[in-house]
């Protein structure tokens, strides 16, 4: 996606919020003070004084601001390595994972490669920021994704994920490992052609990320960049984010049905509550067939079913 960041004056600031007040949108990020959608472009104020332009329409609309700014490069709002100016329109693989944080279910990576001349296309089949779309519609688009663009997808399902994790191997270390794979597994697919840039969405600093990796066998490093938000900096890691999440309901699909409960997604009570069901009706191998089992939601469902036992 798209992004234009400038620097304001707390007086253009006001003007800013003045003249979108009737687009106003509630956003609790951190730093926030002001935000307001249109149709093709987000407006961002932060307490720093940054305001960031998001979407189609951000040249559009950061242009009428600009004369207004103090001296701010263009930047997005990430945290990570120094990226290319124009790292937006290279050739890039981009890797992002899912169900890092959901007690059901597994963890999915994706690897997707959008080179530079598909990068026009894959924005008109309406990749953006996965955190901007619902389910049904990441579904929608996958299979022109997966036709359009060379991919690989993994799945690091609860039985293996729960046999490691009991062996000591931390959920940051498991992740290294697959975006690892699958970035080599897709650098293997389009060779001879390569990527200008494999971006990957951190969730590890540099050196714990390759740390985590100094057993592989194979390593991949050559232009390797990290950036927090990276699925807002290149659509590479937008589509990656989308086949990530789409591998990962539709592998919850398959549990619920064969637990035969619909499994919510996330760790919060109603997740306790639906895991305690399963524990009391089909027992503790059932459960641990289907979860993260180290979670805390474990032995928050066990005091949930015991207290219903000695009802």
């Amino acid at each position: 996606m798209s992004n234009i960041v400038i620097k304001l004056t707390p007086k253009v600031q006001k003007d800013v919020m003045n003249y979108y007040s009737q687009n106003i949108v509630e956003r609790k990020a951190p730093g926030v003070i002001f935000a307001a959608k249109l149709a093709d472009c987000v407006i961002t104020i932060y307490s720093s004084g940054k305001v960031m332009f998001q979407g189609g329409g951000c040249e559009r609309e950061a242009k009428q601001w600009k004369t207004q700014a103090e001296d701010t490069p263009n930047m997005t709002l990430s945290k990570g390595d120094t990226l290319p100016k124009n790292l937006s329109s290279l050739s890039v693989i981009g890797s992002d994972e899912t169900g890092t944080g959901d007690y059901f279910g597994p963890i999915t990576v994706a690897a997707v490669y959008v080179p530079q001349d598909k990068i026009e296309l894959v924005k008109e089949l309406g990749v953006k920021d996965s955190k901007m779309l619902s389910d049904d519609y990441m579904l929608k688009i996958a299979s022109d994704l997966k036709a359009t663009l060379p991919h690989c997808v993994l799945t690091l399902h609860n039985e293996k994920y729960n046999l490691v994790q009991a062996a000591g191997a931390s959920q940051g270390k498991m992740k290294a490992q697959l975006h690892n794979q699958a970035i080599g597994r897709l650098l293997e697919k389009i060779a001879p052609e390569k990527p200008e840039y494999v971006l990957i969405d951190q969730f590890a600093e540099r050196k714990t990320y390759y740390n985590y990796l100094k057993n592989e066998k194979e390593i991949v490093t050559e232009s390797v960049l990290f950036a927090t938000k990276a699925e807002q900096i290149h659509v590479a890691v937008a589509a990656a984010s989308i086949l990530a999440r789409c591998a990962f309901l539709t592998e919850m699909d398959k549990l619920s049905k064969l637990i035969g409960v619909t499994l919510p997604k996330g760790a919060s009570h109603k997740v306790d509550e639906i895991a305690a069901q399963i524990l009391l009706a089909q027992g503790e191998d059932a459960l641990h067939s289907v979860t993260k089992w180290h979670f805390a939601n474990t032995q928050k469902a066990s005091h949930i079913a015991s207290k219903k036992r000695f009802r």
